[in-house]
């Protein structure tokens, strides 16, 4: 009988693991964010930094963009359809005046093919506009990180899909840091990161400022 009783909670466990969202994992990092903004409410109309740990780990975005609100809601570790799982909670409540989204990069990672990336972000602006009609989009192109050189032509072929939609889209923009990050022989180029090889140091956070500037200052106004 205790065998049997073992057995039946063993099964209920998985069929509740089983039921479980994808996305549950990201719970409390959500939650935490959420609590954060009852604390401290975020400002109106800025610019919304959201993605992966590329935006999660830059701590100084709003030091970085002086003259622009900014708000920052990186969760690291997380791929594109986490930010669009999540966007009723972290992007919906804002109504930011424009969105920079750094994701991608997990996602061919983790065995996504270039096509899921660029349908999963589609998914995100369509995601995004159902709250804020028109709201402007910009992509930051999948980084050639050092870590991840095997993925290097899978990376390429997902910024070019992803550039390719953005130009049939109004108020979407690709920016392109992967070309200004490699090296002269088209590799990546340990200068830009951390001794992980994966995560940027503040060279090459300084090299995404630059570029990411004119479109950032364009629709803070």
């Amino acid at each position: 009988m205790k065998i049997l009783l073992s057995l039946l909670l063993a099964l209920t466990s998985c069929v509740i693991c089983a039921g479980e969202s994808p996305h549950s994992y990201w719970n409390p990092a959500i939650a935490a964010f959420e609590a954060s903004d009852r604390a401290n409410p975020p400002p109106q109309g800025a610019v919304l930094f959201i993605g992966s740990s590329s935006i999660e780990h830059w701590k100084s975005v709003a030091a970085d963009f002086p003259e622009v609100k900014v708000i920052n809601r990186g969760f690291g570790g997380s791929e594109l359809g986490d930010s669009t799982y999540f966007a009723d909670r972290i992007v919906a409540p804002y109504h930011p005046r424009a969105i920079v989204l750094y994701a991608g990069d997990n996602d061919l990672y983790y065995g996504h093919t270039p096509q899921q990336v660029r349908d999963d972000f589609a998914a995100f602006v369509s995601k995004v506009r159902s709250f804020d009609p028109g709201v402007p989009v910009a992509f930051v192109s999948i980084k050639p990180s050092v870590a991840r050189q095997s993925l290097l032509s899978q990376i390429k072929q997902t910024n070019d899909l992803v550039r390719a939609y953005a130009a049939t889209q109004k108020g979407v923009t690709y920016i392109d840091v992967f070309t200004p990050m490699l090296g002269a022989d088209s590799q990546p180029q340990q200068k830009w990161f951390g001794p992980d090889g994966l995560h940027m140091n503040r060279s090459g956070y300084a090299l995404w400022i630059g570029i990411l500037k004119p479109w950032v200052d364009a629709h803070a106004r």
